[in-house]
């Protein structure tokens, strides 16, 4: 997929939330939880105009029963995507629009994301560093694949200095 980054878009928490209801009434009790995450939460910073969602679950060994409804509602199954314990759908095919990524609510992942999300929110100067960093990877590669695998350094530094930040005190917004 080519390299879509855009400005920040109020319309993007917009989508996130409609997605969610959506997904609420597909899943129903077995969404506990959604949050967004990943740069289109963050205000101010450049994105892919993909918003990555979190759908935290009961069992994610029941989302894997939900495949065929959701490839009639037009996404599509990714499997674990490089994580486990994840499953992963993708919507909008090359002009994709989401990536929901699902996670039984044990699950180690949800936290890391999270921790991640809001050290950028509360870290503007360093949204802005990230932005940049993107802005720059874009315009050496084409394809998110390649742009992806140049940014995995940069984001796990990132990460680690979320962690620094929750560990001395930092806090956790959930969303719903």
């Amino acid at each position: 997929m080519k390299i879509r980054l855009t400005e920040f878009s109020d319309n993007w928490a917009l989508m996130y939330r409609q997605e969610a209801q959506f997904l609420k009434t597909i899943f129903k009790d077995d969404i506990i939880k959604c949050e967004h995450f990943g740069s289109t939460a963050v205000r101010g910073m450049k994105a892919k105009p993909v918003i990555d969602m979190m759908c935290i679950v009961k069992d994610i060994e029941k989302i894997d029963k939900f495949k065929e409804e959701m490839k009639k509602l037009g996404y599509e199954a990714a499997g674990e995507w490089g994580i486990t314990g994840r499953r992963v759908f993708r919507k909008g095919g090359e002009n994709r629009s989401h990536h929901l990524h699902f996670y039984q609510f044990d699950n180690p992942q949800i936290e890391r994301h999270l921790i991640f999300r809001d050290y950028l929110r509360s870290h503007p100067a360093e949204a802005t560093r990230y932005t940049k960093y993107k802005e720059e990877l874009a315009k050496r590669f084409d394809y998110t694949s390649e742009y992806s695998q140049a940014k995995k350094t940069f984001v796990k530094e990132m990460e680690q200095k979320a962690l620094a930040w929750f560990v001395k005190g930092g806090k956790l917004n959930v969303e719903e």
